[in-house]
């Protein structure tokens, strides 16, 4: 049994208590998760005994080779995707079918219910997202890989940075490292600001060198071949560092290192969070952290779970969670400590390697 059917059948067991005869999965990154199909406008129909890869013509070749064992549909004009999951729904005698309510618009809902007469369709929230969040050995494996990209790329920009790059310059070299090294890409744009800038915790680079001012951030993550990221955040300084950096710097570090220490399963992922808020208080500076501790990653970069202080979940082992605090100050700049974190049966590992000691920041 392959890793996919494997997932599909956890999502059988627990569709199975909802009382419905199926699911249908529209989200297209849940899509891959459950069938391996790296396309896009392709939904599954999963019941009790059925896995329905529905799509059309343009990918029949591409679904014959990333799921050929699964049962396909393949339609072309004039027939809609939306007819074709009506066909599948009564060929397996479908009458209540559940479906993934974030992911369909209220047209597409009004235009699928239009095409399945008879159905009654049962929303659902976050089913598969959910389950997505336990990573198996496999995913786990990938997202190894996403960070070890990460690292190798992260090598690469720090030996080769001068005072004369900007931070756009920067952005555009992590892209090419990381596809250099064999990766996708990016996990997401990456995060480059130098001095002030990088008081914005979602800043965009820009054309700003890398000399206007004695440090700089910068917040990357590599996507593997696989699909799966990795996300890192590191403060490089590039002159003497000063008093200042230097105090909020420890703050930061010192709030990460006793949220990562609490990681295990069972912990109260609110509980994750305010460890590392009562350190940045203490300091403080409780009004320059102003988001959440750190969030789940996988095939997206921000997935469940969440670490917040709205949330009193616990952990679970096979998750894997960014813990990174961060202190922003207006017109001097930010600094933010990120890694990635897997949480295992007995505690926690922590997946990223660069060092932290500011010391080795020095570029």
């Amino acid at each position: 049994m392959t890793r996919f059917a494997e997932r599909r059948n956890k999502l059988r067991r627990t569709i199975r208590k909802s009382g419905v005869d199926g699911m249908l999965v529209t989200n297209e990154v849940n899509v891959t998760y459950l069938t391996g199909f790296t396309g896009d406008s392709t939904y599954l129909l999963l019941t009790a005994d059925a896995a329905i890869v529905l799509s059309d013509t343009r990918y029949d070749e591409q679904l014959e080779r990333e799921c050929g064992e699964m049962e396909r549909m393949i339609h072309g004009t004039p027939v809609t995707l939306d007819q074709q999951v009506a066909k599948a729904a009564a060929k397996n005698k479908v009458s209540t079918l559940a479906f993934e309510s974030c992911s369909v618009s209220h047209r597409a809902f009004l235009q699928l219910g239009d095409s399945l007469s008879g159905v009654e369709l049962a929303p659902t929230s976050d089913i598969v997202l959910h389950q997505r969040e336990i990573k198996d050995k496999t995913e786990v494996a990938e997202i190894r890989e996403a960070v070890r990209l990460a690292e190798k790329t992260f090598a690469v920009i720090m030996a080769q940075m001068t005072g004369d790059q900007t931070e756009l310059e920067i952005a555009a070299n992590i892209e090419h490292q990381i596809r250099r090294f064999g990766g996708r890409g990016c996990s997401f744009a990456p995060i480059v600001g130098v001095g002030p800038n990088a008081a914005l915790p979602h800043y965009s680079p820009g054309d700003t060198p890398i000399s206007a001012a004695p440090f700089v951030l910068i917040d990357w993550g590599a996507q593997s071949a696989g699909g799966y990221m990795s996300d890192l955040t590191r403060v490089l300084v590039t002159a003497k560092i000063s008093p200042k950096l230097e105090r909020i710097y420890g703050v930061v570090l010192r709030a990460q290192e006793q949220a990562i220490a609490k990681i295990r399963p069972g912990a109260k992922m609110g509980d994750i969070d305010a460890a590392a808020r009562k350190v940045i208080t203490k300091a403080g500076h409780a009004k320059h952290f102003g988001h959440g501790l750190g969030h789940g990653f996988g095939l997206e970069i921000h997935e469940q779970p969440r670490l917040s202080p709205t949330q009193d979940r616990e952990l679970k082992a096979g998750m894997v969670v960014t813990v990174e605090p961060g202190i922003y100050l207006p017109g001097w700049g930010g600094v933010r400590i990120e890694d990635d974190i897997l949480v295992t049966r007995s505690g926690h590992e922590v997946l990223t390697h660069v060092s932290k000691d500011l010391a080795d920041c020095i570029v």
